[in-house]
């Protein structure tokens, strides 16, 4: 093949495929009588591997180590590994669009705090007329969307399984509400406010123990720092004085 040949084969530019024999990355095939470089097969799928790896975000020198760890694979073993790498492209993408798919269908059309997990946006979509009105409670589907892409899949799926069993019955349902009620009505108030007492322990009894931090409370973690700093200050001991009760109730007497 030429290099317009090759070129055209995998979807690149003449200059690329120079760009990558001055890099190092692509080998410059011996030329022809005629003075032509002969390029095989075997540029082929090397070209397209470094095209597919470039695709996947990694830098020249990051697919230059892999390149070194395949010299010695035979063209079955490089073809097998594109074809893996193109078989975790595909899965990646019905991922995604399965994941569009249940927020363009969820109950009650897209939410303000999406695109969140599929998991996360079902329990924001049956619980949509919770709280609708609460600043309270818009500022915690705010940070459970937070915490939704900050975490992995598995601890998603069991975040979201705490605040079903939460939530998931009439009672637990009005206790959030009052809890919600209560902390917005503590916007303007004092952390000294006699309310604060009351309104700690209404959300300990909605709170699933879990939630609480295992580093304990007053340890020092950023994001539990950055989250008391975007609550008012009387709200902000609330939470703290819900989360000493949980923590102590789990103490052994």
């Amino acid at each position: 093949m030429r290099i317009g040949e090759l070129a055209a084969a995998v979807g690149v530019t003449t200059r690329t495929v120079r760009h990558y024999h001055h890099q190092g990355l692509l080998p410059e095939p011996e030329r022809l009588s005629n003075g032509y470089r002969d390029y095989t097969l075997r540029h082929a799928v090397v070209l397209a591997r470094i095209r597919r790896l470039t695709e996947l975000g990694m830098g020249l020198a990051e697919v230059r180590d892999v390149l070194a760890e395949d010299a010695g694979k035979d063209l079955v073993e490089v073809l097998t590994e594109l074809d893996e790498d193109l078989a975790r492209q595909e899965a990646a993408i019905r991922e995604r669009r399965a994941w569009l798919r249940a927020l363009l269908e969820a109950e009650g059309g897209l939410i303000v705090e999406g695109p969140v997990s599929p998991e996360l946006a079902s329990l924001f979509g049956d619980l949509a007329h919770v709280g609708a009105d609460s600043p309270m409670a818009v500022k915690d589907r705010e940070m459970l969307a937070l915490i939704d892409t900050m975490t992995a899949v598995e601890d998603r799926e069991r975040l979201v399984d705490l605040l079903r069993g939460a939530l998931g019955s009439p009672e637990g349902i009005a206790r959030a509400l009052e809890a919600y009620a209560l902390l917005d009505d503590l916007a303007e108030a004092d952390p000294a406010d006699p309310r604060v007492a009351e309104a700690a322990r209404t959300l300990a009894g909605c709170m699933p123990r879990e939630l609480v931090p295992r580093t304990g409370i007053d340890a020092d973690n950023s994001f539990m720092r950055a989250f008391y700093a975007d609550l008012a200050p009387a709200q902000a001991e609330v939470l703290r004085l819900a989360m000493q009760i949980l923590t102590e109730a789990e103490e052994p007497s």
